[in-house]
């Protein structure tokens, strides 16, 4: 992300629009949560817009799937349920802001979007000064014509038109007039409905970084513009964790509680699995261990669920522009059987992630009665975490 300039004195918030299933990009799941570069598609748009200074709060419209991989949301923002087409959407989300003044300033951007950019973002506040809505353009490279029965016509002039983005930044109160004059009227952006109220919208320098994510393949192109595997350097670490078993505490393994007569004991929940997935992670990544960021000896962790420590290690990979290529745990117990267990513990830990389940690989074994596996004192987990990072 470039240097921003100085924060703007006027109240600004952001619109993300995360809602669509983006069926025709074909991932079988919302777009929006496939892996781009170190982190998912969402939170490229999600990080920048949150940490942008001056921006007082956001809210997220998004389904429910989409809204609980993306939990908690950064501070001050809220969420919105998406609406059946994009301008119900924006509606809902204006419906959020019932609380803010007209002369606030509204950022409404598509997180299939992810390569906003806080210039972008200075270039369009610098224009509301002058303006009551602005929205980013390109100009059209490319030679068009018109084309009809699979034939080409007439050429058509390109030097008066241009490519529109998003973000697109408006007044308040102009935006919330357009979608309470739209009258059901249809469009494709929020400018649209502005310039249909005779608001003079202005242009700013766009950016090709904010290519569109529609299809499969624009994955490819996105992963060229905002970083290529040409750059990253692939990382390994090991991890591995033993607790006692004990009567009376609930059975905790993989992040999942497993019916059993015995608990682990630990200051946490105990979870060997995700103890010892969080510090393979945190190996390969070369950030200490689990210890070093949640020490027993601190009380606040006494009883903790062991997903938050993953979840941490997760973000760790993202902020030091990472991704989890691979993880391969193995769970040493002589009982419970895991087997039964083990699809659920993989969808589970990749859930906790956000990462594809094939990137998830969960065994089980004993230890033919040796040790004290073998005599059902305790569990052990192994853990290899394989994580890709850019070159420094």
């Amino acid at each position: 992300m470039t240097e921003s300039a100085a924060p703007s004195p006027r109240r600004v918030a952001a619109i993300l629009l995360a809602g669509g299933r983006g069926l025709r990009a074909g991932f079988g799941r919302p777009k929006q949560l496939e892996w781009l570069c170190g982190k998912p598609v969402l939170r490229w748009s999600l990080d920048v817009l949150a940490g942008y200074p001056g921006l007082s709060g956001g809210v997220l419209v998004a389904n429910h799937d989409v809204m609980a991989a993306t939990y908690p949301l950064p501070e001050g923002w809220m969420a919105a349920d998406p609406g059946v087409e994009r301008q119900q959407s924006v509606a809902n989300a204006l419906s959020a802001l019932t609380d803010w003044p007209d002369d606030a300033v509204v950022l409404v951007h598509d997180a299939a979007r992810p390569g906003v950019d806080s210039a972008v973002v200075d270039r369009l506040l610098a224009a509301l000064d002058g303006a009551d809505a602005a929205i980013p353009v390109l100009p059209v490279p490319d030679t068009l014509v018109e084309a009809a029965d699979g034939a080409a016509g007439a050429v058509v002039a390109r030097d008066r038109l241009a490519r529109v983005q998003t973000p697109q930044a408006f007044r308040l109160g102009t935006l919330r007039r357009a979608h309470a004059e739209a009258s059901g009227a249809a469009a494709t952006d929020d400018a649209q409905l502005v310039r249909s109220l005779g608001v003079s919208v202005a242009t700013v320098e766009g950016d090709a970084r904010l290519h569109k994510l529609t299809y499969a393949a624009d994955m490819a192109i996105l992963a060229g513009l905002l970083g290529t595997k040409d750059m990253m350097r692939t990382a390994v670490g090991m991890g591995y964790d033993v607790h006692r078993l004990v009567e009376g505490k609930p059975l905790w393994i993989g992040g999942i509680e497993i019916a059993h007569s015995h608990g682990l004991e630990g200051h946490s929940d105990a979870d060997v699995g995700l103890h010892a997935l969080t510090d393979a992670i945190l190996g390969a990544l070369g950030d200490g261990d689990i210890g070093d960021h949640f020490p027993p000896s601190d009380p606040q962790w006494r009883g903790a669920a062991s997903h938050h420590f993953l979840s941490f290690a997760g973000e760790r990979v993202a902020a030091n522009g990472g991704r989890i290529g691979h993880l391969d745990l193995t769970i040493i117990a002589e009982a419970p059987r895991i087997g039964p267990h083990r699809v659920a513990i993989r969808d589970r830990i990749a859930e906790i992630l956000a990462i594809p389940a094939g990137r998830v690989s969960v065994k089980a074994t004993t230890t033919e009665r040796l040790g004290f596996t073998g005599r059902r004192e305790g569990i052990a987990a192994q853990a290899v975490a394989t994580i890709q990072l850019p070159e420094t």
